[in-house]
C-alpha cells in the first residue's frame, strides 16, 4: 500500500463505507501526508491529511493557526470541506473568532440544556409511534422507518419547520449528498434548502414562535453592535442546522443498530443492562463518526508531526481515523458498549465542538430506550447501502426484521 492508494477527494472512494485498512496504514506509515491533486480534487489543489488522534486534536485546539474561514485571507473562500466555499465567513462552522463566538452565542440562546430537555416528552411520543408502525413479519428499511425519522422530526421541532415539509427537505439533503459535487451538498439542493429556510425565517420574523429559529432570528447580539443577523447569516444558519440535525444522528442511530446486530454479545448485554446505554451511545458515535473529516487552512507556516505546513495550504483532519487510532483506544476495532473512558472525536473538539451534541444524545437515548423496551430481537435482512460521501458518511438503507416484545405470538393473535 502507498499514500496515493485511495483518492480521498473522490466520494466514490467511500461508496462501500470508510476505507479503514488504508487509514490504518496511514496512521502507521504516513500520519500527516500531502495528498496530491487528482482529476476530481477541488480547485486542482493538494491538501494535507491528518490521521492520528493526537495530531487531529492539535489542529482542533489551535483555531488561530488552523482557520475555519479563509486561512488568513490568502484565498477568496475557505470553509470545512476540501473545496473552497465563497460563502465561508457566514455559517457557524466556517467562521473564526470573534465572529464565530458571536454566532455561537446566538445559537446557544436556543440550544440551552433546558430547551433541549423540554423536547424529550414529544420525541418519546414520536418514537413510540414510529415503533408502532414497524412490520413484524417482513423486512423493512430501518433507516427510512426509524433512524431517519427520529432526528428529522426532532430538528423540525427545534427549528419550527412544519412536519409536513420534513420529507421534502430530507430528500433534498439526501440528493445533495449523493450528487457528485465538490461541495458537501450539491449547490442546487443546498440552494433549495437555504431558500426554503429564508421563507421560514421571514415567517418567524413576522410571527415568532417557541422555537430556536425564532430565537436566532430575533437575537441582537452585543458583539454585532446590537443588530439582528442579516439574511445571508440566517440563511447559512438554517442550511447548517437542518442538514446537520437531519443527517448525522441518523447515521449514528443506524450504524449503532448495525453494530449491535453484528455483535450479538453487545446487544444481549445492553438488553440485559439498559443502564449501559450512556456509554453505548458514546460508542455508537465513535464507531460511526458520521462527519468523517473536516478541513482547515493554515494561517501561517507551521509544523505538524514533523511535516512543514505552509501558510495557505489546506489541512484535512480525519476524525473517523482518529477514532480508530491504536494509540488512543484499546482494541479500536472492537465495538464495546462498556468502553470507558472513550475520548472519541465524533462530536469534534475545541471551539467548534458540535453545538447539537446534547440534542443528538437525547435523540439516541430516547430512541434506544424505546427499542430495547419494545423489541425482543433484531436481524439483518440484506446488505446496507452507504451514502457515497467523503464528508458525511452514513448508512442510507438498512434492511432488518424484528420480533416484538409487546405483541402476542402469531397463534394467539385475532
Amino acid at each position: 500500500m502507498h499514500v496515493g492508494a485511495v483518492d480521498l477527494s473522490d466520494s466514490r472512494s467511500f461508496a462501500k463505507g470508510f476505507p479503514h485498512p488504508y487509514f490504518t496504514w496511514l496512521r502507521e506509515h504516513a500520519p500527516v501526508f500531502w495528498h496530491e491533486p487528482t482529476a476530481v480534487t477541488p480547485e486542482g489543489e493538494g491538501f494535507w491529511v491528518v490521521t492520528r488522534h493526537a495530531d487531529v486534536l492539535a489542529v482542533q485546539t489551535q483555531p488561530q493557526l488552523f482557520s475555519s474561514e479563509t486561512g488568513g485571507g490568502l484565498r477568496a473562500g475557505g470553509g470545512t470541506a476540501i473545496n473552497d466555499d465563497v460563502n465561508a465567513g457566514r455559517a457557524l462552522n466556517a467562521t473564526d473568532d470573534p465572529k464565530h463566538a458571536m454566532l455561537r452565542g446566538v445559537v446557544m440562546k436556543g440550544f440551552t440544556l433546558h430547551a433541549v430537555a423540554a423536547l424529550e416528552a414529544d420525541i418519546r411520543r414520536r418514537v413510540d409511534l414510529l415503533i408502532d408502525a414497524f412490520p413484524e413479519d417482513e423486512p423493512f428499511d430501518f433507516v427510512a422507518a426509524f433512524a431517519r425519522e427520529v432526528p428529522l422530526q426532532a430538528i423540525c421541532m427545534v427549528l419550527g419547520v412544519p412536519q409536513e415539509d420534513r420529507l421534502r427537505l430530507c430528500e433534498w439533503v439526501d440528493a445533495g449528498l449523493s450528487t457528485a459535487s465538490p461541495s458537501i451538498l450539491d449547490g442546487e439542493y443546498a440552494r433549495r434548502i437555504a431558500d426554503y429556510g429564508l421563507g421560514l425565517i421571514g415567517k418567524k420574523r413576522a410571527e415568532p414562535k417557541d422555537d430556536i429559529l425564532s430565537v436566532i432570528v430575533h437575537a441582537r447580539p452585543d458583539e454585532a453592535g446590537g443588530r439582528p443577523l442579516n439574511e445571508g447569516e440566517l440563511r447559512s444558519f438554517f442550511l447548517l442546522l437542518f442538514a446537520a440535525g437531519a443527517e448525522t444522528t441518523r447515521s449514528a442511530i443506524a450504524g449503532g443498530m448495525k453494530a449491535l446486530i453484528e455483535n450479538p454479545g453487545q446487544m444481549a448485554l445492553l438488553g440485559a443492562e439498559p443502564a449501559r446505554l450512556k456509554t453505548a451511545i458514546e460508542e455508537f458515535v465513535r464507531w460511526t463518526t458520521p462527519s468523517i473529516y473536516k478541513r482547515r487552512t493554515a494561517s501561517s507556516d507551521t509544523e505538524l508531526a514533523g511535516q512543514p505546513i505552509r501558510a495557505g495550504q489546506k489541512v484535512t483532519f480525519w476524525e473517523m481515523s482518529a477514532n480508530r487510532d491504536e494509540r488512543a483506544f484499546e482494541r479500536p476495532f472492537a465495538f464495546d458498549i462498556t468502553r470507558s473512558p472513550n475520548p472519541h472525536l465524533g462530536f469534534g473538539y475545541g471551539v467548534h465542538v458540535c453545538l447539537g451534541s446534547m440534542l443528538a444524545r437525547l435523540e439516541m437515548r430516547v430512541a434506544y430506550e424505546a427499542l430495547l423496551r419494545r423489541v425482543d430481537g433484531f436481524a439483518l435482512a440484506g446488505p446496507e447501502d452507504w451514502m457515497p460521501s467523503n464528508r458525511l458518511l452514513g448508512i442510507r438503507r438498512l434492511p432488518i426484521t424484528i420480533t416484538r416484545k409487546d405483541r402476542p405470538p402469531k397463534e394467539q393473535r385475532p
